[in-house]
């Protein structure tokens, strides 16, 4: 979002819409004047870079641990602080770019760390885990956000390839990791491994995107159009003004 004054001398606000290309996480932005007696919005750096940075890193640490690669509580760490506060942190600021589909995301998948590494502390560490089945909440808890992954992977359709491509690789990863929980089943928990490992691979890759991207005026790496569109053409994309949204 930067503020310029066009040659008239009337002031704009550069408000971004939706940023998908250049960092996987959004697209396109738009001119609108700024409101009478607003001030000009500060700028603000793309999150989406970060988010899909702290996702792909916290997620492959764990994954590794699944298929039997890696030993344990390495990735705790990096639940509470990459994964969980820094991906919560790109998820509020994405708030700031009004971009929901991001915000709801990172802030999820950043609470989504923060609760599983405080619940691995809270049921190994203290007497609330005595006697808990442990596999069997974990498996509860994934298929919770299994739900919310499955809307969001229909919604991350209409973004571009790349972030579908992180949301569809997630979706089997949590499912096999709900079923080897919940039975329980090392081979599915060892599947569930491998797929988060492509999973993070993805992230990352739309995470290096949208660094290199943002770093030059035409795209570097492909991220992909949108899988989803409006009537199988290039789709309506929203105008966003601090007072709501208008179609174009």
């Amino acid at each position: 979002m930067l503020p310029r004054a066009p040659p008239g001398g009337h002031r704009h606000l550069l408000i971004s819409g939706e940023r998908m290309e250049v960092s996987g996480m959004a697209t396109e932005t738009y001119d609108h004047p700024a409101p009478p007696g607003a001030d000009p919005a500060p700028i603000i750096a793309d999150p989406a870079p970060l988010g899909l940075a702290a996702f792909a890193l916290t997620t492959f640490v764990l994954s590794v641990h699944n298929a039997g690669w890696a030993p344990d509580v390495a990735w705790i760490g990096l639940a509470l602080f990459y994964g969980g506060l820094a991906q919560l942190l790109a998820g509020m600021w994405e708030f700031r770019n009004k971009n929901a589909f991001g915000a709801t995301a990172f802030a999820s998948y950043g609470g989504f760390w923060l609760a599983l590494g405080s619940f691995v502390l809270i049921a190994g560490l203290t007497k609330l885990g005595k006697g808990l089945d442990v596999d069997d909440a974990l498996g509860w808890f994934l298929l919770g956000f299994t739900i919310f992954n499955s809307y969001m992977l229909l919604a991350s359709a209409l973004v571009n390839k790349a972030v579908f491509g992180v949301f569809l690789t997630l979706e089997v990863t949590e499912i096999l990791l709900v079923i080897g929980f919940m039975q329980p089943d090392t081979d599915f928990i060892h599947w569930g491994g491998y797929i988060g490992v492509v999973t993070a691979a993805v992230a990352w890759y739309a995470s290096f995107a949208g660094v290199a991207n943002s770093l030059s005026e035409r795209p570097i790496l492909p991220v992909g159009s949108p899988i989803w569109s409006e009537s199988g053409e290039r789709r309506h994309r929203p105008r966003i003004h601090r007072h709501g949204a208008q179609p174009t």
